[in-house]
């Protein structure tokens, strides 16, 4: 019997069900008595109780994620260090993870749903670099999916917690060997681009049905994460559209220099492409004619293995030699290479050049960038074209227009709002305006930039400029001066701290003359203290009134006619012709402003029925 279900923790959760099983956790279905709401509950096995410098560690960097909050991001909404069991209180998601999902769906999905999923994850990780916090552990398992289609990403920063910053690749790490980054299979410094290389992992699975590397064993999966180029996605699925498994691998370059620079750069990709699938990013990723192989052994005996470096040092060692030996190879059998013309290449996409068979030159790949010309279009070349004679497989650098080129964001502080964006459009960057209050910077001048000065980004980003529009202004509620007399309301308008508009507003209204009847703002309003407040007052004329008679007719057959006579006189507009056998009643309106008026009605010239109308109170009553 579970030790925890059908307990109250804290005399506040009561714990119903378990719902998962983590490496370091119980995760539970409970509810929260206080909040009235579900919850769900992760646990902390009791293995890792009294560990003084894990749960150091446990209890700081929670307190950094329970500062999330973002829609894409399941909520911590508590944390309990109790003696007997340690806890993390999470909000409850009804849902499953996409793992499950994958699994419904036979391990692929339709490519605008594995973009639309993706494009969550992303703004979820967005929020938490923007807060310091890196996932570390992006994987289906740590994904959940809603019954109405939103993303919830979890467990953020739970790998940074249960890893020791010493720690090796061992089979502990099994379940998530399959998305983790090179640099964390190398256990050498993560950071953001980590969860971004997990990303791209999820983002082949979904749109394969397979992982990019599957073995027998988590440290051989490291090994591949470090070493092994991924199928590309398009020789097993061929529907997939080409810019979309461009973006794919270059989030999972093994060099985290070459993917994306931050997850609203892969979101920003992502969007270019929902608008125009045909895009073309020319990345060029993961083109390599001769990659490298791993080499594994069943007959190791698994209790000697050597550790990781050691494997890993092998295998380097052996790297270098092949590549000596393929370069040693290919100056041998370059002599007796045929000699040829160099073919223009310059216009051409750099993929179709890549992927066209009759062409075997090793190409070589450099970005620039021209706002000018579509991206990924070859630019220029070396040697040109039809400069001169070279062997078939020669070396040709193509010079390709990439808007992944990083530049420096330039130093903006202190310059006016149009002096800088003038120097970030003169680098080939984007901008967004967003105003802040600052009683240090002069209106108008930027405070600060986002990302800061220095920073590469890629061409075209956009930077953030928070521009100063002075000091926080005084603020208060417009207070309530309705029915006061015009004399009342200024004095007191003026006591409150602001000013009142020489623009006044008279309406008609049942109010003694220069009685405010509005302002502008309207009462309550939060204003700036000094500005103006409109007043809109009686005129001391009022409001002309209509009030409703409804005359019951008499109970005859055929055409009526009803006069109407108001305070002894005929009112011809009001005279009408009406048949009782069709309808029972007849409405009659009357207008006026104030005081009493008397209507009679007459059937023909018969006396039917006598009205007082009241216009002060709005009342009408049948006198006879």
């Amino acid at each position: 019997m579970d030790k925890y279900i059908g307990k109250r923790l804290d005399a506040r959760y009561e714990v119903h069900e378990l719902i998962g099983v983590g490496g370091m956790a119980l995760v539970y279905k409970a509810y929260d008595i206080v909040e009235a709401q579900n919850v769900a509950i992760k646990i902390l096995k009791d293995e890792y109780l009294g560990k003084k410098d894990f749960m150091r560690r446990f209890k700081n960097e929670f307190r950094a994620v329970a500062v999330l909050s973002h829609p894409n991001i399941v909520k911590v909404l508590n944390v309990s260090f109790g003696t007997n069991f340690q806890y993390i209180v999470m909000e409850y998601i009804s849902g499953i993870t996409l793992k499950e999902y994958l699994n419904q769906k036979n391990g692929s999905i339709d490519w605008k749903k594995a973009t639309a999923i993706v494009k969550q994850v992303l703004l979820a990780l967005s929020h938490a670099h923007s807060k310091g916090i890196v996932h570390r552990d992006i994987k289906p398992q740590n994904t959940m999916i809603t019954y109405d289609d939103s993303v919830k990403v979890t467990d953020f920063g739970i790998a940074r917690f249960f890893r020791n910053e010493t720690e090796t690749m061992t089979d502990r790490t099994i379940g998530s060997v399959h998305y983790i980054s090179p640099e964390q299979a190398k256990g050498v410094k993560t950071d953001a681009k980590s969860d971004i290389y997990s990303v791209g992992v999820m983002l082949y699975e979904m749109l394969t049905g397979r992982l990019p590397f599957e073995a027998d064993n988590a440290v051989s999966v490291a090994i591949m994460q470090m070493q092994v180029t991924p199928q590309l996605p398009r020789s097993i699925v061929t529907s997939i559209p080409i810019a979309l498994e461009e973006i794919t691998l270059r989030a999972m370059q093994k060099d985290p220099e070459n993917r994306y620079f931050s997850s609203n750069d892969m979101l920003s990709d992502i969007e270019k492409f929902e608008k125009d699938t045909s895009v073309n990013f020319g990345y060029n990723c993961f083109i390599d004619n001769n990659p490298t192989k791993v080499l594994t052994s069943d007959a190791k005996d698994k209790s000697k293995k050597k550790k990781l470096l050691s494997i890993l040092g092998g295998i380097a060692a052996a790297a270098i030699l092949f590549a000596l030996a393929f370069m040693i190879m290919t100056m041998l059998t370059s002599h007796g290479s045929r000699s040829v013309n160099v073919p223009n290449f310059v216009g051409m996409k750099v993929l179709d050049v890549q992927n066209d068979s009759k062409y075997k030159f090793n190409f070589k790949i450099e970005t620039i960038y021209d706002s000018s010309k579509p991206e990924g279009i070859v630019v220029d070349q070396d040697p040109t074209a039809n400069s001169k004679r070279v062997r078939s497989n020669a070396t040709i650098v193509l010079k390709v227009n990439s808007s992944g080129i990083l530049v420096p964001v330039p130093s903006l502080i202190g310059l006016t709002e149009e002096v800088a964006k003038s120097k970030l459009s003169g680098v080939g960057l984007k901008f967004e305006t967003l105003m802040i209050n600052d009683d240090t910077v002069p209106t108008g001048r930027i405070k600060n930039t986002d990302p800061i000065e220095g920073i590469k980004v890629p061409v075209e980003s956009t930077v953030r400029l928070f521009v100063s529009k002075g000091p926080i202004e005084a603020v208060a509620q417009v207070p309530d001066v309705i029915g006061k007399t015009f004399t009342e309301a200024k004095h007191e308008i003026i006591s409150k701290g602001f000013k009142i508009s020489p623009e006044l507003k008279y309406e008609k209204s049942d109010q003694t003359k220069d009685t405010v009847i509005s302002t502008d703002p309207l009462p309550g309003v939060t204003a700036n203290l000094n500005s103006f407040v409109r007043f809109i007052l009686s005129s001391g004329v009022k409001k002309e009134k209509q009030l409703e008679i409804v005359v019951n007719l008499p109970p005859i057959s055929g055409d009526i006619t009803l006069k109407v006579y108001v305070d002894g006189t005929l009112d011809n507009s009001k005279t009408v012709v009406v048949d009782p056998s069709f309808t029972d009643k007849k409405s009659i309106y009357i207008k006026g402003t104030q005081g009493e008026k008397e209507v009679r009605i007459k059937v023909g010239n018969d006396p039917y029925k006598i009205y007082k109308l009241n216009f002060d109170n709005g009342t009408v009553i049948e006198i006879r």
